[in-house]
């Protein structure tokens, strides 16, 4: 793919989403001084850059001031948008206690080995053998999943420690079906479930709306499966280099890899920015 050409004002977009982890981070999960130098042009532009990501608000606390230390996140898949500037949950979308019980039932049945977490407004809890992330230090309520689900979770995970990512993934959806949303961003095999009709792509269009802007005038970048709805969704979406091929494939177009600030690249390009 050739180098984006600068935009008139009037064909720029409105709106850039896009996810951190593998897109806007670097490989160690750090912003260059370059990302941040575009993202504060843009909002001093006016452009408003919504951080759309997998990842929980416990992992996020290191990067608000990276990333702007403004504005509105989406986490957790869509399930949960955060008020960067107030440091709270402005609203989020729960799995239904019976549901995120009767799905993990059935998957311990037809997938035996599944072990469950689940993710809630406050923090995370597990079952006694699920593991633990190298990076998470956080505390932890462990226990059966019956005693730690709340009425406010917004993400249930399963991973199995035998299967390959893609295989649990497809046996976890085959399984549940349309009870809930589940897509995987993790190099093991760690499927990500939220309750139905959730997904980055749900929860942008809501905040686009309330800012008056539609679906052409997104600009969206993202690099692994949770950020297919939204990159489809988006009226512009862009995979990274470094992406799973079936984010490449859906994708309109191709920006260069995360640890060459493909997001800073493109935005420079397109709004005429020094590089």
């Amino acid at each position: 793919m050739g180098e984006v050409r600068a935009q008139r004002a009037s064909d720029l977009p409105r709106l850039v989403a896009t996810d951190l982890d593998g897109t806007l981070l670097h490989s160690d999960g750090t912003v260059t001084a370059r990302t941040r130098a575009v993202l504060a042009e843009l909002d001093a532009r006016g452009v408003p850059v919504v951080f759309t990501t997998g990842r929980p608000i416990r992992w996020m606390e290191e990067l608000w001031e990276d990333v702007g230390g403004h504005g509105l996140a989406i986490c957790s898949n869509g399930a949960l948008v955060y008020d960067v500037a107030r440091r709270e949950v402005r609203d989020f979308r729960a799995v239904p206690r019976e549901v995120g019980i009767s799905i993990a039932e059935q998957l311990r049945e037809s997938v035996p080995g599944t072990t469950f977490a689940i993710e809630h407004t406050a923090g995370w809890a597990s079952e006694t053998d699920f593991p633990r992330h190298p990076d998470d230090r956080a505390e932890r309520l462990s226990g059966d999943l019956v005693d730690i689900f709340r009425d406010d979770v917004v993400k249930v995970l399963a991973v199995h420690r035998e299967l390959e990512p893609e295989e649990f993934w497809r046996q976890v959806e085959a399984v549940v079906g349309d009870q809930v949303v589940t897509t995987w961003s993790s190099s093991f095999a760690l499927v990500e479930i939220s309750a139905a009709g959730v997904t980055k792509a749900t929860r942008l269009a809501s905040l686009a709306e309330e800012m008056g802007v539609v679906a052409a005038e997104v600009l969206a970048f993202g690099d692994m499966p949770n950020d297919l709805p939204m990159l489809e969704w988006a009226g512009t979406s862009y995979a990274m280099a470094n992406a799973h091929p079936s984010v490449q494939d859906l994708a309109d177009h191709l920006a260069p890899s995360n640890d060459d600030d493909g997001v800073a690249v493109v935005l420079s390009d397109l709004f005429g920015l020094a590089r």
